[in-house]
């Protein structure tokens, strides 16, 4: 039975869980980018061209985004912190062994095989990033907890990219992977050492997790293990709120896998620049995104604590933020790279900004269905991760692939079609309309 510190004192252990789910994400997102850092030394020692390189960065994408449903099904099943630590700890041996490709007698197939599998190992991590969040924080604390660990994905770039330069450069683009894949290894052991579900945490007081369950967390979430059913998934994957959300989702994160994919390259080949310097500018947009998704989730929990409605709260930061990111087109008609750098820069702070579509999937999915929901939106955001890498050649201008993403928010903009519970719905809503 649970023993907790003096019942009247409320403890703050919710607040090192969100550190720990921070920690994982970047690594999360570190592995993801290692081919990007490791692509333009790699092409030269194993004579990838172009579109050997883009199948290598799709298969990681093909697997993450098909095996969405499963690791969903697999998260409400066997809970959170046990699926997150396994796939921390099996991505991070798979990112390892990535370094010793060129000792198969195809590089590419072993290549291709390590980044699918890598795809399949990384599939439930945000759904079990936005599960934890739910038992763990109340409503008005949820918007900046999420929005903190979405930032991840931009201190990871912002911080790791220069650094793993450097391993590049100084040792040689294996061990780019070699200390990335070790250091994951060592943060997943670290990861079951520290974290617990609410109620099995000798660490929380009950004044702490009555104050989550008072303002709408679900502490007991992790007690319930749900299994799938084909009558819940078609009533979230029908729903036209969550259409909309889906929707603004894929076009956030068609800019996110242009930068994990082939900026790095795009700069080298295109533009000229030594690796050391393509380090120091593709760190500047995502400082500017973690900026942006800190005052995002911010400005939507302080509408909420100054007495706006949910709706309100979660809708404008998102639509605000789908509206400026918009502006990466400009980067469609400059040669400049301190330009360019600026537009990305914008538009990234942007998309931190309107990133909060995870949090109204906390908001407002069934309790028993939370990784399935999650799964669902993850499933249609990270379409974005298939067609991104392949659909682009190192010398294009570097919005040229993203203008889909962006077309369609200026378009028919998918934020205008978020209700959230109590909201009324328009008459009408204009139908997207195909812009390729």
């Amino acid at each position: 039975m649970r023993t907790s510190p003096e019942p009247s004192r409320r403890t703050r252990v919710r607040y090192l869980v969100l550190a720990m789910i921070f920690l994982v994400t970047v690594f999360n997102y570190v592995d993801r980018a290692t081919l990007s850092i490791a692509a333009p030394a790699l092409r030269h020692d194993l004579g990838f061209d172009a579109v050997a390189m883009g199948l290598a960065f799709s298969a990681f994408g093909w697997a993450y985004t098909a095996m969405q449903i499963p690791g969903g099904i697999v998260l409400d099943r066997f809970g959170s912190r046990l699926v997150l630590g396994a796939s921390l700890i099996l991505w991070s041996v798979l990112t390892f062994l990535q370094g010793y490709v060129e000792f198969f007698s195809s590089a590419l197939l072993a290549l291709f095989v390590l980044r699918f599998l890598m795809g399949v190992a990384e599939s439930p991590a945000f759904p079990a990033n936005n599960r934890l969040t739910v038992m763990w924080f109340p409503r008005q604390e949820r918007g900046l907890a999420t929005a903190i660990f979405q930032s991840a994905q931009y201190f990871a770039l912002a911080v790791f990219t220069p650094l793993m330069v450097i391993l590049l450069n100084q040792f040689g683009w294996e061990h780019v992977f070699f200390w990335t894949g070790g250091a994951g290894i060592l943060i997943g052991l670290l990861w079951f050492a520290t974290v617990q579900e609410p109620r099995h945490d000798r660490r929380v007081s009950q004044s702490e997790l009555d104050h989550i369950e008072a303002g709408g967390g679900l502490p007991d979430l992790g007690d319930t293990r749900a299994p799938f059913s084909w009558r819940t998934f078609k009533a979230i994957s029908g729903n036209r709120m969550m259409l909309g959300i889906y929707l603004g989702q894929f076009c956030l994160t068609t800019i996110t896998w242009f930068f994990l994919t082939w900026f790095p390259t795009y700069l080298v080949e295109a533009k000229g620049l030594t690796m050391l310097k393509v380090g120091l500018i593709a760190a500047i947009p995502p400082v500017a995104g973690c900026l942006g998704g800190v005052l995002g989730g911010l400005w939507s929990d302080g509408m909420l604590r100054r007495g706006y409605s949910l709706t309100a709260a979660r809708k404008t930061p998102i639509i605000v933020g789908l509206l400026l990111s918009s502006s990466i087109v400009v980067a469609n008609y400059t040669q400049s790279i301190v330009l360019v750098t600026l537009v990305m820069s914008i538009a990234f702070f942007a998309k931190g900004v309107g990133n909060l579509g995870w949090c109204i999937v906390g908001d407002v999915s069934p309790k028993r269905a939370m990784g399935v929901s999650g799964a669902l939106f993850n499933f249609c955001g990270n379409i974005a991760s298939i067609v991104t890498p392949a659909g682009h050649r190192p010398d294009d201008q570097p919005a040229r692939l993203l203008r889909r993403g962006p077309h369609l928010r200026r378009r028919h903009g998918p934020a205008r079609r978020l209700l959230l519970p109590g909201h009324r719905r328009p008459s009408q809503a204009p139908g997207p309309r195909r812009t390729q």
